[in-house]
């Protein structure tokens, strides 16, 4: 969801960045991996170690919630590609499944802004007993389309989350963000979902059969 469907990434490094401030912190490259892709939960615990406890991880989380919950309210947009390679999938009858770490209200946000009937169902963070990377978000989601994991494809922009989506067995199209990935078995690597289609995604899926 975050920075593959809207351009919400930058919105969640600016509200960590902000949060990170707070607490006499800069980030930097190397605060990257604690913070894009993740849950909320992982960034504040990643910041409390940081700021050798400042503040608690609780007021934390609160901070970074708060932030990025209202910069997302303000700035929900589609990216480029989005909505048009949704709406293909749905005409070829091809459901989706929406799996994000972010909290459950900022998916919901998310979800209004693109149209709900886009998605048969969707998953948050804490909505799994584990989160990304670990692969349960998108084996849920699998189980939840009635498929398997080697007849889907996940998109992703972050290397967390390309890690939870391989981590099930799930084909990926990595359109990074802010960080860069690069091909590998069983992974596409495309500039924008502009260059996404289904024909795209079908050598994909038969390229990995084949594998």
């Amino acid at each position: 969801m975050d920075g593959t469907l809207v351009d919400t990434e930058g919105l969640w490094w600016q509200a960590a960045a902000d949060e990170a401030r707070t607490l006499g912190l800069t980030l930097g490259d190397d605060d990257v991996p604690d913070v894009l892709g993740q849950a909320v939960a992982h960034t504040a615990a990643y910041l409390f170690r940081a700021s050798n406890g400042t503040r608690s991880e609780a007021s934390i989380a609160s901070g970074l919630d708060h932030r990025f919950v209202e910069l997302v309210a303000q700035q929900v947009v589609p990216l480029p590609g989005a909505l048009e390679l949704l709406d293909g999938l749905a005409d070829a009858g091809i459901a989706t499944a929406l799996v994000s770490a972010s909290p459950r209200h900022v998916v919901d946000l998310v979800l209004d802004a693109l149209g709900r009937r886009r998605f048969v169902t969707s998953f948050a963070a804490g909505e799994t007993p584990l989160t990304k990377p670990a692969p349960d978000p998108y084996l849920a989601a699998v189980s939840a389309l009635g498929a398997t994991p080697d007849s889907c494809i996940a998109v992703e922009d972050t290397p967390t989350g390309v890690a939870s989506a391989e981590a099930a067995g799930v084909a990926v199209v990595a359109v990074p963000s802010l960080t860069p990935i690069l091909p590998a078995p069983g992974r596409a690597v495309v500039r924008s979902l502009l260059d996404v289609d289904l024909a795209l995604l079908q050598r994909l899926l038969d390229d990995t059969a084949a594998a």
